[in-house]
This record gives structure tokens, C-alpha cells and sequence, in this order.
């Protein structure tokens, strides 16, 4: 047997989107490296037993006549041996029927169903704050060729004549700005207070040493001006990997757990710009440069 959790429905596909997160999942049973069938071909087991005709079980469960035939030889397949029988004439005029091994398999599945339901809702009720949790396994496991992937919350859409500027505000106060058609927007359902994550090659990243006054924006065309603190760099043979984790608010304390930008700069510019750990800078990129996205 094999567990399987349904696929989520994309985020702003219907009123569902806002419904609480719950777990869930689905029992399968399997014959070897084979699956003989989940709740729909048990519930065609089920129908023919209680109809003994393979064309009034077809019908109870919603598939065609061939359809039913083609499940019904798979699972006698894998099976290694006969679940289903046909006869032909006598005085009924033939009929389908369960042998004794098909009949155990109805019986073993549903007494599996009911206990898969009940580890189900303990899991639920042990679970405190499933849906964010679950949100941060999805993020976890999400990859992308772009070393920095910045999660936060849609605090601004600006509207524009053919693009829209939009606003995410990341754990600790600062802001990133992307540009980004109307479709894209509307597409990905990108409102104030949406979650939504930006990606940002860390090619695309420029440091900058912190000479401004602490708040100011330095005066570049670059929009995305994010202050941190250079905590590694990591230098090859001709460039350098600077890690700059990121200001909360002012005056508020360093936070560990603190959003991490990378950018990839040469090493020469390393040493022009005394870049160490330790040191602040700024790590400036374009608003065209960033890439929204939303987690089905």
C-alpha cells in the first residue's frame, strides 16, 4: 500500500483557495511493483458484486462497458489469479461474479479506508498550524536555477499602462519592487496581502559599500535597494560568492533567522569594495530583474 496526497488546486482557482488547509490522502494497494487499484476499482469490485453484471456496475460507477473490462483484467492480472468471473448462458443468460479472493480484497481494503481515515484525523488534530507549515515544506522543496528565492507578502500593486509594479514586503521590513504585465498579475492573483515569492539570480545582484547614511537611498536607477551585513564570501579563481543577510527595521535587533540575498561579483571588486564579513553593504538590482511567482 501506498499513500498519495491529492494534487492542490491552484491558488485562485475557485472559492476552495481560501478554504482552511487540511491533510489528506488516499489508500492504494499494490501486487509487487504493480497497483492494483485505489477506491475507484474497489468501488467497480463493489458494484459487481452487488449488480452481477459488469454492465450495471459500469454504470453505477460512472466509466463504460470496455472500461470496466479493462480494469477488471488489469486487476485479475496483477492479481496473479481470477478476482472476477464471467459466466455465459445458463438459465440467467450469464452474469459476472466475485470469486471467494476478490470478495477478501473488498473486505481488506475498506477495514484499511477506515483505519487510513482515522490516522488521518489524529494527524490532523496533532497537528498545530498545518497550513503554514505545509506552505514551508512546499517552499522547501521548490527548486530553481536562481540562488536567491526571497519570500514575503504583496504590500502594493501599482498599475500601469502596460505593466504593474508590484510591491512585496520581506520578513523584516524591507521591500522588494518587481515590473510585471497585467496578465502575469492576474494570473498569478498577485493582491495586497497575497504571499508570493521573488527570484533573483545572484549574477544579476550589484554590491555596493554602505557610505549613505543609514535609511537613504542611494541615488541609482536601480529600484531594489536592499542593506545587510556581509556574512561570507566565498572566492573562486576569478569571482566571488558575497552572502548579505538582510536589515530588519531600524533600530530593531539582528534577527538570525534573517532574510539571506546572494550576489556574485568578481574579486576584485571584493577587495576594491572591502567587502568582508562583518562589513555592511547594499545589494542593488532592477525591478525588471526580478521574477514573481506563487505557490499552487
Amino acid at each position: 500500500m501506498s499513500e498519495h496526497s491529492p494534487s492542490p488546486v491552484p491558488s485562485g482557482a475557485d472559492d476552495s483557495s481560501h478554504a482552511p488547509v487540511e491533510l489528506g490522502g488516499s489508500v492504494w494497494l499494490r501486487a509487487g511493483h504493480e497497483t492494483l487499484g485505489g477506491a475507484a476499482r474497489i468501488a467497480l469490485l463493489s458494484a459487481i458484486r452487488d449488480t452481477g453484471s459488469i454492465t450495471a456496475a459500469a454504470k453505477a460507477v460512472g466509466i463504460s462497458y470496455k472500461a470496466a473490462w479493462d480494469a477488471v483484467d488489469a486487476m485479475n492480472n496483477i492479481a496473479g489469479e481470477a478476482l472476477v468471473m464471467r459466466s455465459v448462458g445458463g438459465k440467467g443468460g450469464g452474469g459476472t461474479t466475485l470469486t471467494p479472493r476478490g470478495r477478501r480484497l473488498i473486505e481488506t481494503f475498506n477495514a484499511v479506508e477506515r483505519e487510513h481515515r482515522r490516522f488521518i484525523a489524529r494527524a490532523s488534530a496533532a497537528i498545530e498550524h498545518f497550513a503554514g507549515d505545509w506552505a514551508l515544506i512546499g517552499r522547501i522543496g521548490m527548486k530553481t536555477s536562481a540562488r536567491n528565492q526571497l519570500y514575503g507578502t504583496v504590500s502594493a500593486v501599482t498599475r500601469g499602462s502596460v505593466n504593474d509594479e508590484i510591491s512585496l514586503a520581506l520578513p523584516g521590513g524591507q521591500t522588494i519592487v518587481a515590473v510585471i504585465t497585467h496578465e502575469s498579475t492576474e494570473t498569478l492573483g498577485l493582491v495586497v496581502g497575497a504571499p508570493a515569492f521573488a527570484l533573483v539570480k545572484a549574477s544579476w545582484v550589484m554590491l555596493m559599500a554602505n557610505d549613505a547614511a543609514a535609511g537613504q537611498p542611494l541615488r541609482l536607477s536601480a529600484r531594489n535597494q536592499l542593506r545587510g551585513t556581509v556574512t561570507q564570501v566565498t572566492r573562486g579563481a576569478v569571482n566571488a560568492e558575497v552572502s548579505l543577510t538582510l536589515d530588519g527595521a531600524v533600530g530593531a535587533a539582528p534577527d538570525p533567522n534573517a532574510t539571506v540575498v546572494t550576489a556574485i561579483v568578481t574579486n576584485e571588486s571584493v577587495d576594491a569594495l572591502g567587502l568582508a564579513a562583518g562589513k555592511h553593504a547594499v545589494a542593488v538590482f532592477k525591478a525588471s530583474s526580478v521574477i514573481l511567482g506563487t505557490a499552487d
